[in-house]
């Protein structure tokens, strides 16, 4: 009998549904005029190991209102909270993969124990080849509290500069590039 040559599975692959059925319109803009807090604008590029641009992924991002309280039931803490901001912002990455959110910086919340984290933004990355959605944040670099955040302590010093937004010289900008993979790979969570 003679020996069945051994042959690659064809390479499957998720999507790229991503791009057109999940986007809802303004879903970058989060924050209104009369949304309270200081108004930000949060950019970067989604970038594959290479550093090319990842032209078809969905970025979301979650976060707290400027006074440090999601729109969450769970979250009874006794601060405002803001009606008309739900603090939760979905885009498409564009051809060349910017992505874009207008918002507000959050306020620090507190974590696990009431340990204070600083203030941040949840990250969650989706597109094609990704099987399971990647979990990051963003944290401000222009923000002391970042020296005592607990998740952000639990990150190798090395790497923490993968969730550090930089400030861009307008002063409302804050830049954050993903790298999937590679050199710099930005840190994902394991929830």
């Amino acid at each position: 009998m003679a020996e069945t040559p051994l042959v690659e599975t064809p390479w499957q692959t998720v999507g790229p549904f991503f791009h057109y059925a999940l986007p809802f319109e303004g879903g970058e803009r989060l924050a209104t005029g009369a949304t309270p807090g200081t108004h930000i604008i949060v950019e970067g590029r989604l970038l594959d190991a290479d550093g090319a641009a990842v032209p078809d992924g969905l970025i979301e991002i979650w976060q707290a209102n400027a006074a440090g309280r999601y729109s969450h039931p769970e979250d009874s803490q006794d601060k405002p909270l803001d009606p008309d901001f739900d603090g939760f912002g979905r885009t498409p990455t564009d051809e060349e993969g910017w992505f874009r959110f207008y918002t507000v910086k959050p306020g620090a919340v507190p974590g696990r124990d009431n340990a204070p984290q600083a203030p941040h933004i949840c990250i969650s990355v989706m597109g094609r080849g990704i099987l399971r959605r990647l979990v990051t944040r963003l944290y401000f670099a222009d923000e002391a509290a970042n020296a005592y955040d607990p998740v952000l302590g639990l990150v190798p010093e090395e790497r923490r500069a993968t969730l550090i937004a930089a400030p861009g010289g307008d002063g409302t900008t804050y830049r954050l590039d993903i790298r999937l993979q590679g050199d710099n790979e930005t840190v994902f969570f394991d929830i």
